[in-house]
């Protein structure tokens, strides 16, 4: 039976706008362009600025966090995609401490915790646009401007919660979370590759004749004016660098180094989803068809990582406001002190919680913080204990626990060879591996995560761990519908459970 928390979100459910689940089989084709339309309406909304807002006046609250979470200062996708995340955050929580009682293996239990996370994700983004609002995000605005904002911002959530939904419930391809994710960390990783629109200007080699370089800071570009220079073409910026100069650079730029570590990333990422326990299978109708179950050593894939970032999001967005509101509270003053760079916009953790679950800005950053050592230490061990329990609890919530991946192959005629036709045979069997590799995997994913920011990358370290794992899954996925065009019913049941 479902809990009063579930119970009391249910007449909103009701009244939610929904996307139906497609009720004929909706081809590759057909999804691909569903997703490209989803993808195109989430760029146009991610280049529009809010109406009404002045943007030389705009304070960046979660600048550290922007790639991870797809969104964009100032535009219609402020908020990004940071309500329907923390909505997730925030039931797994509940359910996994027991705080609502859930039966995932009944379909209405189920539908209705899924209907509540949607309610959730849309009470969450009308608070977050109040408290940016309320935060002086904008600037003092007046009573019409700050209605205005406000619908924009809520507005816009509610569309990239329906174009979620439309991804996930079949008519386009993975989920939309991880799409916008994707596109947003790809689109920095190539502008920080081929930025020409800013220039070294202060910042140069021990010896260089002038102030800055007048390289582009896009490494690739820099790479390719310097080569120019090299044969007398763009001389008048500057002479050429020595190519020692572009491993580094100021530490701060995208150098060769960022590079070289986005590109380990990638390789690193890779390497740990194609590690997996194989169980073998045996069609029932047909004995000699074989198969095999993979449990990946990734076996939640990048869920715990975004659930993570979610909470540090809300962690540092909750710290600023409350530290705007009340800047000499001792006693609120543990959740994290800020300051203001006047130059970017950025409110920036300089003590408290919120300094802690901050995202390193690289290695040399890192040198340069009084607290750098600490603060690695700490972020690093948060993450991959957060990752490891999220991981843990994932499997429960979103049906690839033992019961249910049971439940799945027996279902779609597929039986462990010298096992009995048994589901609870078969989910222990399971039982032995599934948790273990889930956690272990888990944490693995956390190492790697905060490694990567801690390194620093051509964007977000842990932006381009998301990155690479949502562009394999994408690449499966695609693998997944072409295979399930050539037909067979041994191959469409197990690709259901795969």
């Amino acid at each position: 039976m479902p809990s009063t928390f579930l119970r009391a979100l249910s007449p909103m459910v009701r009244v939610m706008p929904e996307v139906k689940a497609p009720n004929r089989k909706v081809s590759f084709r057909e999804k691909a362009i569903w997703t490209i339309l989803v993808l195109v309406v989430f760029l146009v909304m991610s280049h529009m600025p809010l109406y009404g807002v002045n943007q030389a006046t705009v304070t960046d609250y979660l600048w550290a966090m922007r790639v991870i979470l797809a969104s964009t200062r100032g535009t219609l996708m402020e908020l990004g995609i940071g309500p329907i995340v923390t909505a997730g955050l925030v039931m797994q929580l509940l359910s996994g401490s027991k705080i609502i009682n859930v039966d995932f293996s009944d379909p209405d239990d189920r539908a209705l915790f899924t209907g509540g996370q949607k309610v959730l994700a849309m009470l969450m983004t009308a608070f977050q646009a109040m408290a940016y609002i309320i935060g002086n995000a904008y600037g003092t605005l007046t009573a019409e401007e700050a209605v205005l904002v406000f619908f924009q911002l809520f507005a816009a959530g509610i569309i990239v919660i329906l174009m979620d939904e439309l991804v996930q419930k079949g008519w386009g391809l993975g989920s939309g979370v991880s799409l916008f994710i994707m596109t947003n960390v790809a689109g920095q990783v190539i502008f920080n590759m081929f930025d020409i629109t800013q220039y070294e200007t202060n910042a140069q080699p021990l010896g260089y004749p002038q102030t800055g370089t007048g390289l582009p800071k896009g490494i690739i570009a820099a790479i390719i004016a310097n080569i120019l220079r090299f044969f007398g073409i763009g001389t008048d910026a500057g002479p050429t660098v020595d190519a020692s100069w572009l491993i580094v650079r100021d530490g701060f730029n995208p150098s060769l180094l960022s590079l070289g570590i986005t590109l380990l990333i990638f390789f690193l990422v890779l390497y740990m989803e194609s590690m997996r326990v194989e169980i073998p299978l045996q069609y029932a109708k047909y004995r000699g068809m074989r198969a095999k179950y993979p449990i990946k050593l990734l076996y939640t894939s990048n869920i715990p990582v975004i659930l993570a970032q979610a909470l540090f999001a809300n962690v540092i967005f909750f710290a600023q406001i409350l530290y705007n509101a009340y800047p000499s509270n001792v006693f609120l003053n543990w959740l994290g002190v800020f300051e203001k760079d006047a130059a970017s916009g950025r409110l920036i953790a300089i003590s408290g919680l919120a300094r802690y679950v901050t995202p390193p800005q690289g290695i040399f950053a890192v040198f340069q913080q009084w607290d750098g050592l600490p603060h690695v230490i700490i972020y690093s061990a948060i993450t991959i204990l957060l990752c490891w329990g999220f991981s843990r609890i994932w499997i429960d919530i979103s049906g690839i626990a033992p019961r249910d991946v049971s439940r799945q192959l027996l279902n779609s005629g597929y039986i462990v060879p010298g096992f009995r036709r048994s589901e609870k045979v078969l989910e222990r069997l399971l039982d032995r591996y599934i948790p273990v590799v889930a956690g272990f995997g888990g944490a693995l994913i956390g190492i790697l995560a905060a490694a990567a920011d801690v390194m620093g990358a051509l964007a977000s370290g842990t932006g381009i761990l998301l990155m690479v794992s949502i562009i394999k899954q994408y690449y499966e996925q695609i693998a997944k519908e072409q295979l399930k065009q050539m037909g067979g019913e041994g191959i469409e049941g197990l690709l259901g459970i795969l």
